[in-house]
Formats: C-alpha cells, structure tokens, sequence
C-alpha cells in the first residue's frame, strides 16, 4: 500500500533542541506493535514538529504513515452535510463533520481488496478516493445509531487491514464526538500491527470523570500486551532556548542574557521563538548585545492565537484577562478583580475559565500569562479607551497593597492613565529609595525617568541636583549629561543649586563621559556661582580641577588652582565639604609628584566617608603607581578596597579594580592578569578612562605574553583614542609600547613618529614625573634614528623636569636614559661609564619591583657589550632572558634570543610542545596572517622578532596545510 502524506516544508527549521532523546525514545516504542504514542502539550511547544520527525524517521525505515490532525471548530463558517445517502443520520448545520480526521488520512491508503471485510463497504460514500477497492455497500440501517456503529466498526476493520503503518492524529482537543469514539476503540483494541501517535493540548481540556487526565477526550485504556508511552513535552530552558536561536541563526552560541530575555518573551515554546526571529528586521544583529535592547516584534501568528482564544472566553474572564494584561507582573486574585472591576468569586470563576483555555498560568498564589509576548497580545487587545481606566485602578489597587510599595510600577501606571505629576512623584521617591540603599545605578535610572515625565519647574531642579549628586557613584552614559544640560539651559535654578549641578556635571564628563578639557572648563564655570553661597563647594571645584592630567591645562596652571583653594580652606566649615577638598588636594599633590602630598595624606580626617576614602586611596595607589612608591601603592590600594567593599558602588569598584590592574602589571604579576583585564574590558565600556586603562592593560599584555603586535596595537590605539583625562598611564605606556614594537621591526622613524604626539603633551603640560615608561624607549629610538642630539636634549628635559619632584620611576628612567646615550660614546667601563649607569639604572628599576623595566636595561646593556665584543654581554642576555621568562615575557625573550643569534651566540632551545598535526600552529598563523596581507619574509621576521629563516619554514607549513599554492590564496582558507 501506499501511505505516505505530504509533509508541509518550514521555511525556517528549528533544530530538535532538546528533544533528540525524547525521539530517539519514542522511536523505539513504534518499533514495536501494538503501540500507543500519546504527546501532549501546550500550544507551540514542537509537538507537531516532533511528530513529523518521528514520522520522517519511521518512513525512511520503510514503514508507511497516515497523519491527520483535528481542526477548531469554529460557528461563523458552518459547515454543510454531507450528501450521501448512506449515512444513516444528517449532520447539525453547524457541527463538523463526524470522523474527518480519520476519513482524511485513511483517503491516502491503498488497502488491498482481498484484506477487507465486508462491513467496510460503508464507507463507500466517505472514502470515493477507495470506491474501486471497497466491497459493495451494505443495506442502509433502520437504527441511526446501528448505522453509526456500522461505520465506527468499518473504520476500525480498515485500519486493521492495512498491516504494518504507522497513523498520527493530532490536536485531539479539537476531536468531535464520533472521532473520539473510532480512535477509543482502536486504543481498546489496537490492531497487532498498528502504531498509534496522538497529540494533545492538556491546559485546553477539562478534567471530567469520562476524559483522560492525559489531555485526550477519553481514558487511555488499552490492553495489557500493548506498548504505551505517555510525554508531555515542556517548554524548552534558557539553555535550550539560546542553542536553539543559536541554530536558527547559524552562530556558535548567543550571549546568555540574550537567551534569558528571549525565553521571557516567549516562554521557551520552540513555535514564538522561530515566529520571533522571523519577523525581526535584522535577525544577525539582534542577539549582538543586551543593553537598551528593544523588545521583539509581536508575530502576527502570535497575536492571532492569543485574540482567538480571547474570544472563546465569557466576558467575566475576559475583564480578568485585560487586568492581568495590564498589571504585567503576576498579581493575586484580589489585585486582579480590583483593577477588572468584580467581585472575588467572580473573578476566581473567571480566572478559572482563563486557567482552563490556556491563557493564564497560575503560581504561587498568582496568575500572569505564560509568557510577555502572549501578555503583549492580550494588552493590545484591550480597547484604547479602556486602558487608561485599568492603569488608574491598577495604579489605586497597588498603592493599597501590604509590603513594600512598589513605587516603580505605581508611577507607570499613572504615566499610562495619563496622570504625569503622579508619576513623576512616585519614580522620584523610587529614585529616593534606591539612593538610600545605596543603589546608585537605579536611582540615576528613576530620576531619568522623573525628568522625562515633564515635572514642573520646581520638581525639575530638585530632581535634577538629586540625579547630579547620585550619578557619581553610578556608570552612566551620555543620557546624563545630557539631561543636566538641558535643565541648566533652563536657567530657572538659583546661584547654588546651579553651581553644584554644573560642579557635579563637570566630574561626570571628566570620570565617565570622556570629555577631557570641556570638563576642566565646566567645573571652573561653577566656581562664581558657588562662590555666592558657599566657598567650601567653590574651594572643592577649586580643587578637582588642580587635579593634572596629560590632557589637561599645564601643571602650572593647576598648581594656581590648587593654591585657591588652599587659600580658601581656613574658611571651609562644612566637614564634608573639608574632606574633600583635603582629600584632591592629596590626590593632586601625589600627581604631580610633590613631596609635601605624603604629608597632605597625613592631613586627611579619620572621619571620612566610605564612597570619599574609596576615590582618595584609588587615586594615591594610582599616583604611588605611576611615580614609583610601590610599598605606599599597596596601603592605599588595600584601603581602597576595604572601602568598595562596604560602599559596593559600581562606578567605585570599576575605579579599584582598573588601578589594582595597572598595578599589577607594573609589578610584573601577569599572571592571570590578562583575563581579568578581558574581564574588565568589557563590563566598563560606558566609563571612557576605566576601559581605556583595561585596554591598555590587554594590549600590554597582547604584546609582551603572546607576540600578538598587530592585536596588541589595536588595543592600544583604541586605548589611546578611549581615554579622556590621561594621569600619567595610558597614553604614556601606549606608546612606549609601540615604539618597542617599531625597534623590534627596525623601524627607528616609525618609532620616533610613534612617541612624538605623547612627548608633545608631556612638554605642553609639564609633567615629566608620568614620563618613565616613555622616556627610554624614545631616547632608544632617537638614538637609532641618527637623531642623537634630540635624545641629548630629551634627557636634560626630563632631568630638568623631576629635579624637585618626589618620582622614584622617573628618576630610575633618567638613569636609563643616561645609559642608553653613554653607549654612543663607545663602551666604557669603571666609574661613571655606561657600564655603572646600566648596573644603576638596573638596580634602580629593580628596587621599585619593576622587573620588566630591570629586564630591559639588562636587555640593552647585554646587547652593547655584544655589539662592542666586549666580555660579560651574553650573560646579561640571558639574564634578562631569565627576568623575562619569570613574568612570562615572552615575545621579550624572543626577541633577545634574536640579538644573540645576530651577535653570534647559539641558544639552547628548550623542549618543544607536542605537534600541531595538519592544524596552523599559533606561530604559523600568524605568519600567514601576515603573509597574506602582503608584508615579505624579512618583514614578517622583523614583525614578530624571529630570524628570516625561521619565517620561512613556517610559510612553508602554512601553505602545506592550507592546500594552497600561492601566499596570495592563503587569506582564504585562513578563517577569521
């Protein structure tokens, strides 16, 4: 026979995620026979998916299938009798037609004509398609009941007839009476070599004493010898649900909150989440990030689905719908008929009659939709008119709740009734709370959307200095400054209130928003009018912007500033206002490497605040950092921590966490360090001097612990471009770090044009204590430009500008430099020779537990023995191999282990890892990145320090593996 139904394509498959077990399980029950397959489920959740799988499967095993499903009856298209005068009775105009799911797939066998008895000639007039195979049919019944078991009886011999097939009935909550009863019959006694599946909607059916708990219209009863298997397929999990967009969209994996906030939309069910990324406009992008994601469209086969059972339901239990819609959140019972308008019973009849279609879910005392976008359908449901008038019950009921108000969802209650001044009251005392709580992102958050709900004037400014004070201790975007701005415009605020708003306006564009100089100069323009009402928040404005930075004023400039407030100090009387003035005058001092700024730390209150000590102590660890007070760095960095710890800011950990990095590198504790730095760059992207410092982090790390120079310089350009007020770190060992990069390839010009703009801001500003990464490798590049006397006259700089400041690093740097042109000279030994200055610069370095810099004058010392054939340079070589591969330097180590090779000197090479195999090693790669790009075998070589030779064998492999013949073929086989 021939038995196989045309299965509908789908256009965009969704994987069996999940459900491959399941499959593979149910497989092998019909592999047996008699066996009964019963999948229940709610609606969208893959039971027609599986079923068609499981099908697929059973045909492909040469077994044949009939598969047909259960349609919604539905009053306003009627349906007509059937015109056949065997039927013993006539159809209700309006009822479906007795048995057309079994009719429907029973037309598509071919049953041979010696298998059937008689009694199947009854279903001539049903089944035309068999009228050539059928017997003749019988006499009509006298009996309209006899009749209708005739044709039961007939469709049960015909099923039997067929033998080995496989039949499918789905949706059987939709099963008229005389289906039921064909299909009840076969389950009572199923034919020895049928397999029967059977899908249902379990939420849809009620649960009476004549229908299966199952979900099916009538009890599972089949006999002893049968096989049976019942499953009730669940929604799938965030896990689930984020391999399975992951398939759709052919990506190796979505990013978890991704997931996360899918399966709140759609609730898991595998049928809304493809309708989901169907309809999304650009379904490559949508999963690409998280924040500010806009909410998914609501499929148009979603919204239909929702609407349609809307309309099955009375009109008690649609009001209940239509508040629930509106509350969003689940709610109890007496939340949902005061916003509906009824009485408790009723509306625990209505919530029972929603429970039993589907359209609610119940937990835990509550009832809410089974997922938001249904809610969404069901909201959108709701008259116009009529949604105002819920959200102010709503708004009403909630304020009378017990427990915690739930100020949040009052105030856009009120914004949807249209009732702003109310909204606008309860975000503010939302914002408020969480204030108080020291949640500084939610009430930046809350004040936002206080400004946005149009307060009046009065309420404007008092949110606005509320948002301005909280926002500090808060990562924000742009959305702030923007918002004070545009109140400050307003010009309705007082001399005060509009002094400290543009006060706390400028530190937000000088922490956060990456604004540099137009900060400087936003918090100089509050200083008059803070002056007019208190000089400790003017001697404080004074004092933020003492603090140098390389793209600030000179230091000169916020050396005055700093002497105004000093000089406005002693009239200071707010202690809080006096901490912190004393707490940036310490911070300024330490910048700019002054040795009174330990005796200012000594000034600063004991009773300072928790968020104050936390910016204080990050500051003087970073300052201490920088200059080369490691022991001091410590202390601060440990307090500083003690203080995130208790205050739990973000904006404050962030702050901690970047300095506590940089000082790790500088330090030389790279391991691990590099993680965390990756870690770290992409939680503080919204905080432009943070991210930066994690970048430059990264990129350091890049280039010193992989030999990655082409990642590495991505990172630090973007660093570069990233951060807003430089104190001394990133632009500085950016391009210090390049340079080596462009000496390491032979490219003296490249260096020097590399550190020109950075040594530019060093002298524009004056602040030549933050010049100790920079300076010897540019003297190092000036001196291999030719360019000797602008090396010269570098060091008599940066030995003119540290004569009185406190900076250990940059006096240790002086002495390097000193070294590096005592080797112009020739070679000298004994006292004051380049011999003793190497060894001094050397130990310099390493007393501030600097071992990279102490490596890299051993580096530069060894490297000038060998070039002079003087004696003791290949143990300095490998002595800085040494300190080198202590902190895993290991594009460092290379490049020495090039220097002695160039010099003559055979290096014993350790050990290698295991092969590669047919795969790129990390090496070959990247030569045939490079080699791909263009660049020569001796510039690759000069690239990634290693010997032409070298370069050669690995384009040589790169090739074999690839299957290409040519360098210019490997970019495509290469992959991302």
């Amino acid at each position: 026979m021939n038995a196989d139904p045309p299965i509908p394509p789908t256009p965009l498959p969704a994987a069996l995620t999940g459900r491959s077990a399941l499959l593979d399980d149910l497989g092998r029950v019909l592999g047996r026979r008699p066996s009964v397959v019963v999948i229940t489920g709610e609606a969208g959740v893959g039971k027609s998916r599986l079923v068609r799988e499981l099908l697929t499967r059973t045909r492909s095993s040469g077994t044949p299938t009939l598969a047909a499903r259960c349609r919604e009856p539905d009053a306003s298209l009627p349906y007509a009798p059937i015109p056949d005068d065997s039927l013993p009775y006539a159809p209700a105009p309006y009822a479906p037609i007795p048995y057309a799911p079994i009719i429907e797939a029973l037309s598509r066998c071919r049953p041979r004509p010696e298998d059937l008895p008689p009694v199947t000639g009854a279903l001539r007039g049903l089944l035309p398609e068999l009228a050539d195979l059928l017997p003749p049919a019988p006499p009509p019944a006298d009996d309209p009941l006899a009749g209708q078991h005739r044709v039961l009886r007939a469709l049960c011999a015909l099923t039997a007839s067929l033998g080995r097939v496989v039949l499918a009935v789905e949706d059987l909550q939709w099963a008229d009476g005389s289906t039921a009863a064909v299909l009840h019959a076969i389950v009572a006694d199923p034919p020895p070599e049928l397999g029967l599946v059977l899908t249902a909607r379990r939420h849809t059916l009620p649960h009476t004493g004549t229908e299966g708990g199952d979900g099916l219209p009538f009890p599972l009863r089949p006999p002893a010898h049968a096989v049976v298997a019942e499953r009730h397929l669940a929604p799938l999990s965030v896990a689930e649900t984020g391999a399975m967009v992951a398939g759709l969209l052919g990506a190796r994996a979505v990013p978890e909150e991704f997931a996360e906030r899918l399966h709140r939309w759609t609730g898991g069910l595998p049928h809304v989440i493809e309708e989901v990324l169907r309809e999304w406009s650009d379904t490559t992008a949508c999963p690409a990030g998280t924040a500010g994601q806009p909410e998914p469209p609501l499929p148009a086969s979603v919204r239909r689905a929702v609407v349609e059972r809307l309309r099955h339901l009375p009109s008690d239990a649609r009001r209940v719908v239509s508040a629930a819609a509106v509350l969003g959140d689940p709610a109890p019972v007496h939340l949902l008929g005061a916003v509906a308008g009824l009485a408790e019973q009723e509306t625990r009849r209505a919530l029972a009659t929603a429970l039993k279609e589907g359209v609610v879910r119940a937990g835990d005392g509550t009832y809410a939709f089974p997922y938001e976008l249904a809610r969404r359908a069901a909201y959108e449901a709701v008259a116009e008119p009529e949604r105002p008038v819920l959200h102010l019950r709503a708004a009403r009921a909630l304020t009378r709740c017990t427990g915690p108000l739930p100020l949040v969802r009052v105030a856009e209650h009120y914004r949807c009734a249209g009732l702003r001044t109310q909204a606008v009251r309860y975000l503010e005392a939302a914002a408020d709370r969480a204030a108080l709580g020291g949640d500084a992102g939610t009430a930046t958050d809350r004040y936002l959307d206080a400004l946005r709900g149009g307060p009046s004037a009065v309420v404007r400014d008092r949110v606005a200095l509320k948002l301005a004070r909280v926002a500090l201790n808060a990562r924000t975007g742009p959305q702030v400054p923007a918002a004070l701005r545009e109140v400050l415009d307003r010009s309705s605020l007082g001399a005060g209130p509009s002094g400290e708003i543009r006060l706390l306006l400028g530190l937000l564009l000088r922490n956060q928003s990456g604004s540099g100089l137009e900060a400087l100069e936003e918090i100089a323009r509050a200083v008059p009018d803070l002056l007019a009402v208190s000089t400790g928040q003017a001697a404080r404005a004074l004092a933020i912007i003492a603090i140098p930075s390389l793209k600030g004023w000179p230091v000169g400039e916020h050396r005055r500033l700093l002497a105004e407030a000093e000089r406005l100090l002693p009239q200071v009387d707010e202690e809080d206002l006096r901490s912190a003035v004393l707490a940036n005058r310490a911070t300024a001092l330490a910048l700019m490497g002054d040795p009174s700024a330990w005796d200012a730390v000594a000034d600063l209150p004991e009773a300072i605040t928790v968020e104050a000590a936390a910016r204080v102590h990050a500051n003087l660890a970073g300052a201490a950092t920088a200059l080369g007070h490691p022991e001091r760095a410590r202390a601060f960095q440990d307090r500083a921590w003690q203080a995130v710890r208790t205050n739990q800011a973000p904006y404050l950990e962030a702050f901690v966490e970047t300095t506590d990095m940089l000082a790790a590198f500088t330090s030389g504790r790279w391991a691990g360090l590099l993680e965390r730095a990756e870690r770290a760059e992409e939680q503080y992207q919204d905080v432009p001097d943070f991210h930066a410092e994690a970048l430059l982090v990264c990129g350091l790390l890049r280039l010193h612990t992989k030999g990655q120079t082409d990642v590495a310089r991505r990172l630090l350009d973007r660093a570069v471009g990233t951060t807003a007020l430089d104190t001394g770190i990133v632009l500085t060992s950016a391009a210090a770090a390049v340079v080596r990069v462009h000496l390491a390839a032979d490219r003296p010009a490249q260096a020097v044009q590399a550190v020109e703009g950075v040594l530019h801001l060093v002298r524009r500003t004056g602040a030549w204590a933050w010049a100790s990464a920079l300076a010897p490798p540019a003297v190092q590049a000036l001196i291999r430009d030719g360019r000797e006397g602008e090396a010269h006259r570098l060091v008599a700089e940066l030995a003119d500008g540290i004569a009185r400041r406190d900076a250990p690093a940059a006096r240790a740097a002086l002495l390097t430099c000193r070294a590096l042109l005592s080797a112009t000279d020739g070679p000298q030994t004994g006292t004051g020779g380049s011999d003793a200055l190497h060894a001094a610069a050397a130990d310099a370095w390493a007393a501030l537990e600097r071992p990279y810099e102490a490596a890299y004058v051993r580096e530069a010392w060894g490297l000038r023995l060998l070039a002079a054939g003087a004696a003791g340079g290949r143990t300095l070589l490998h002595e800085a191999i040494s300190a080198y591969q202590d902190i895993d330097a290991v594009w460092d180590v290379l490049r020495c282990q090039r220097g002695l090779r160039e010099h003559g000197q055979v290096t014993v090479r350790r050990p290698g890892a295991l092969g590669y195999g047919d795969h790129l090693s990390p090496r070959e790669r990247a030569v045939a990145r490079l080699a791909s790009l263009g660049l020569s075998n001796r510039e690759i070589a000069r690239e990634l320090v290693l010997s032409h030779r070298t370069v050669e064998h690995h384009v040589a492999r790169a090739l074999r593996k690839l299957g290409v013949s040519s360098r210019t073929e490997i970019g495509s086989q290469l992959g991302p």
